[in-house]
């Protein structure tokens, strides 16, 4: 069964979008990320992706206050990222309240850390971040195309025991121009090892329906909860 995952972005405390990474494109949803989760939860919602903006900038997390708030007031299953740099960083998050954790830009500059943290932790609490652009990785905050192949990077961490992945196509996200449905397809076929969790683009309960049909772990959405274009009430029947 794939999971629904509704993300929640903070900056400055609120709810907020940005459009393909970038925080001059920026839209606030919300004041108060807890009713937001709340919302979520109260139409069966059991996952929430929670990522500290302010954090990524910053390269330390910044707003636990809200991880700790949502955790302590929901039942939610959090996973957390935005500039979680260090084992300290980690350790807070987890304090905060947090299930797992999202290492990302980390994942592609200190493997060898974030292989200890899966040492650490286990497989099912760290997620790896897998932002993407055409074929390879993605770096320095979404602005950059690496030389590092989808496919290499996730195999690898496959063999160091990763299990998880958030798979973020870049140059959909915020767009609501639907997801990278034959790239996700093609990770399913040549990782089966990983499990991928899909996110960018997803506008349309359609994009659901083919992304459970591909057989993705989860699919994470965004911008579609927020403008509408998916109900609350439309994510009730994909949920167990």
């Amino acid at each position: 069964m794939m999971e629904i995952i509704p993300a929640i972005d903070i900056i400055g405390g609120q709810c907020v979008r940005l459009t393909e990474g970038d925080f001059a494109r920026q839209t606030t949803y919300d004041s108060n990320p807890l009713e937001v989760a709340k919302r979520f939860e109260s139409h069966g919602i059991k996952r929430l992706h929670l990522v500290d903006l302010d954090g990524a900038r910053a390269r330390k997390p910044v707003n636990l206050n809200v991880l700790e708030s949502i955790a302590a007031n929901t039942g939610l299953t959090i996973d957390f990222g935005g500039g979680l740099q260090s084992d300290e960083a980690v350790q807070q998050a987890f304090d905060a309240g947090a299930a797992q954790i999202t290492a990302g830009s980390i994942a592609v500059r200190e493997p060898e850390t974030v292989k200890e943290w899966l040492f650490k932790y286990g497989a099912d609490k760290i997620i790896i971040g897998a932002d993407f652009k055409g074929a390879n990785i993605a770096i320095s905050a979404w602005t950059e195309e690496s030389k590092y192949p989808l496919q290499d990077f996730i195999s690898g961490y496959v063999q160091t025991g990763a299990r998880l992945f958030i798979c973020t196509d870049v140059s959909k996200d915020g767009k609501l121009q639907g997801p990278s449905l034959n790239t996700y397809r093609h990770l399913k076929l040549t990782q089966p090892a990983a499990g991928i969790i899909a996110s960018g683009g997803v506008t349309t309960v359609q994009d659901l329906e083919e992304l459970q049909e591909i057989g993705v772990e989860g699919a994470i959405i965004g911008k579609a909860i927020y403008e509408g274009t998916i109900s609350l009430k439309d994510l009730e029947r994909f949920l167990c």
